[in-house]
């Protein structure tokens, strides 16, 4: 199934995908979607970017719009993801909150901010520390410009039980900055087209065989997970877990678009390593303690 013609409309405007974005996620805010000051008791807090821009599919194509992801390098948690770019909460995001709350900030211009301000000071509070350790997360692990960002609006909170954690995802729009420079958390940038995103037959059934050390600690039994797999630069990446929760729901809700029925969709076979939960040993022998990725 290939994008209709309302959704091939927004993806040739960009001004008028963006203000779609802002439309629908700024009404999630008034309806009080986000979890709010308080979190459940021994869950660590994370916050990331959503980040969409325009780039070139392959060599010598037209820019549209797509995601941007990076992918887990061998030395942290869940090696060989595709995740959204952010991490838990630190000291320093409380700083960094308070600019974001003064007027002309990238937030303060969100359509959503000041009438969540009013409504819900605790909120906006809460929604400013959140960003404010997406956009320090971003800059720590590509350098991206948080300068250069448009935010677009908060998306629906997602929990890992497996790991005691919630995920907050931010939607931003990347303006200029084409290349990013990688810490060793990040193997490479991964880029798909909202486009490939919105074709059905892109998606398949990812059957994983768990090493029994670690199956009981997963969130289902079923080892059978929806993902998305495409090919980017002759390499097939694949899309599954959080993140893809994360995608798969802003598509719903921006586009009207669902994934198939898991039973519907091509089998396609992987493995989990058996420190995929724990990441690699470093040198001295000690484990990469960075927290888990969407």
């Amino acid at each position: 199934m290939k994008c209709d013609a309302l959704q091939m409309d927004l993806l040739r405007d960009g001004p008028a995908f963006r203000k779609r974005v802002i439309e629908v996620l700024s009404k999630l805010g008034e309806n009080g979607h986000l979890s709010g000051s308080v979190e459940r008791e021994g869950e660590r807090t994370s916050s990331v970017l959503l980040l969409l821009g325009e780039f070139s599919p392959r060599k010598g194509a037209l820019s549209e719009p797509g995601i941007i992801l990076n992918k887990r390098s061998q030395s942290v948690r869940q090696p060989g993801d595709l995740c959204c770019p952010g991490g838990g909460l630190e000291k320093l995001d409380n700083f960094l909150a308070r600019l974001l709350a003064v007027r002309g900030s990238t937030l303060y211009k969100w359509p959503g901010y000041c009438q969540l301000k009013d409504s819900r000071p605790s909120d906006a509070a809460y929604l400013s520390l959140l960003y404010a350790a997406a956009l320090r997360e971003g800059w720590e692990e590509m350098r991206i410009n948080p300068f250069g960002l448009t935010f677009l609006g908060f998306l629906p909170t997602q929990r890992l039980v497996m790991y005691k954690s919630s995920i907050h995802p931010m939607a931003v729009w990347i303006s200029g900055q084409k290349r990013f420079r990688l810490s060793s958390e990040v193997e490479r940038i991964v880029r798909f087209p909202l486009r490939a995103l919105l074709d059905a037959s892109n998606y398949g059934c990812y059957r994983i065989d768990i090493p029994s050390r670690i199956k009981g600690k997963l969130e289902r039994e079923s080892a059978d997970f929806p993902c998305f797999v495409y090919p980017v630069e002759g390499r097939k990446e694949l899309l599954w877990g959080a993140t893809f929760r994360i995608v798969t729901q802003f598509l719903e809700m921006i586009f009207g678009f669902k994934v198939p029925e898991i039973s519907r969709l091509p089998l396609i076979l992987g493995r989990l390593d058996e420190h995929y939960m724990t990441g690699a040993a470093d040198n001295n022998g000690r484990k990469n303690n960075r927290p888990p990725g969407p």
